[in-house]
């Protein structure tokens, strides 16, 4: 079974008095269900489940009164003995819950009653043209915990690297000292394996039990159809195609010299103006991130962002690699990219820092300059480029070379070495991207 940092949240969450209840929003497929109904089980005497996408009947229960004595009566003669609620012993996990808009109304209910926890998951919750809205969304009477596929460091869990490991890895940062040889050897090795894998739940179950990567391969690949799927059935009649389009562009945007997203690009002769509600879509499915341009590289980074100028990358890495042509796999797994290694690592780098919950950033000036991403760390403004083996980092040296017009004074290039430090550019190995977080 894959150990998920959800747990924790879960946990946090019923340990706090007067709970409200949850939701976990996160794209289709990343384990929402999974670790719901696993917590749900561990820690109550009583789950009562309801799945509204597989079955749209229940939803019935939630057509008249909210009251709760009177839900409790419908779901009881609804579920049978599926269905016993005991005061402090019971926790009721409505799954796929932006199906029936009804039962999310009813958290109000069940806030202010307080007898029954409600675990939700919703995984278009927000979605434009997805249906019906709630009759009242519980604002104030729910706590909503995004949720995704499995970042890097689940990966290295489920693929028996120890916590003690991850530790040593965050000491070597810290005093930017190598990591030692065996462990940075199969760190390089396993951040090779994530690039291709990723983080959805079913594909790094096979690839653990199995190592065959074409079914590892399959099971993506019938991801990103479900998310087509998706796009065909819930998107209104005119954005439809349109979402399509826009989805299907990500690795044409991506091999771009300049990687801005540029909606000429998704169609010849195409402006923002037909496509931006497009864009959101996905977006707000949980399939892609954007990584907004700064105007300036100053703190703090989102009242300096270009809401108009941005990249855009997949949330899952492995999902993206799957997007590409027969035989990718393979060439990352051997280290042999070509032109568009760029583009992959790029994106494994997005996926990492989104997966931590940071918001993208990066800094391109129309001479040339560009920085792949900017972040927040150890209360600094500070640049990470990211290069896929060992390479120059012209832009760097340009902003630390004038402090005084880019509010730089250390970088971090990420890329095939190990840990090192030449002057105020830290060198780090790109499988420690996910230790940079914010202090």
């Amino acid at each position: 079974m894959l150990k998920r940092k959800i747990e924790q949240k879960l946990t946090e969450w019923k340990n706090t008095p007067d709970h409200k209840p949850l939701i976990i929003k996160g794209c289709r497929q990343c384990g929402k269900t999974f670790s719901a109904l696993d917590f749900a089980h561990k820690n109550y005497e009583h789950v009562v489940y309801l799945n509204f996408f597989e079955n749209p009947d229940y939803a019935t229960a939630f057509s008249g009164s909210l009251e709760i004595d009177h839900l409790v009566m419908m779901l009881s003669a609804l579920l049978g003995k599926d269905a016993v609620f005991e005061t402090g012993r019971t926790v009721l996990v409505l799954d796929e819950i932006q199906d029936c808009p009804e039962a999310r109304t009813a958290l109000k209910f069940f806030r202010t009653d307080g007898r029954y926890d409600v675990i939700g998951t919703g995984s278009l919750l927000g979605v434009k043209g997805y249906g019906r809205e709630p009759r009242s969304i519980p604002v104030g009477s729910e706590t909503i915990v995004d949720m995704y596929p499995l970042d890097f460091e689940e990966f290295l869990w489920a693929n028996g690297v120890s916590a003690e490991m991850v530790e040593l890895l965050g000491q070597c940062l810290e005093a930017e000292t190598p990591v030692p040889e065996a462990l940075h050897q199969r760190m390089r090795q396993l951040l090779l394996q994530y690039t291709v894998v990723g983080g959805m739940p079913d594909a790094v179950q096979t690839f653990v039990d199995t190592r065959q990567m074409d079914e590892v391969l399959r099971i993506q690949r019938d991801i990103i159809r479900s998310y087509e799927d998706d796009m065909v059935k819930y998107a209104e009649r005119k954005d439809k195609s349109r979402i399509k389009e826009c989805f299907q562009s990500i690795p044409r945007q991506l091999s771009k010299e300049n990687k801005k997203f540029q909606y000429s690009v998704v169609k010849k002769g195409s402006t923002a103006s037909k496509y931006i509600g497009s864009l959101q879509w996905i977006e707000d499915a949980g399939i892609i991130s954007r990584c907004h341009n700064l105007s300036i590289t100053e703190l703090p980074l989102d009242g300096n962002a270009e809401e108009d100028v941005f990249k855009v990358y997949m949330k899952d890495c492995g999902l993206f690699v799957s997007m590409l042509e027969d035989g990718t796999q393979f060439d990352i797994l051997q280290g042999r990219l070509y032109g568009y290694k760029g583009a992959v690592f790029e994106n494994l780098v997005a996926d990492i820092f989104s997966k931590m919950g940071k918001k993208l950033y990066y800094y391109h000036k129309d001479s040339g300059l560009e920085l792949d991403f900017v972040i927040r760390y150890k209360g600094e403004c500070t640049p990470v480029e990211v290069k896929a083996a060992t390479g120059n980092a012209k832009s760097l040296r340009t902003v630390l070379r004038h402090p005084g017009k880019y509010h730089i004074r250390h970088a971090i290039k990420l890329g095939d070495y190990n840990v090192g430090k030449s002057e105020a550019v830290l060198t780090l190995p790109l499988y420690m991207a996910f230790l940079l977080r914010t202090p």
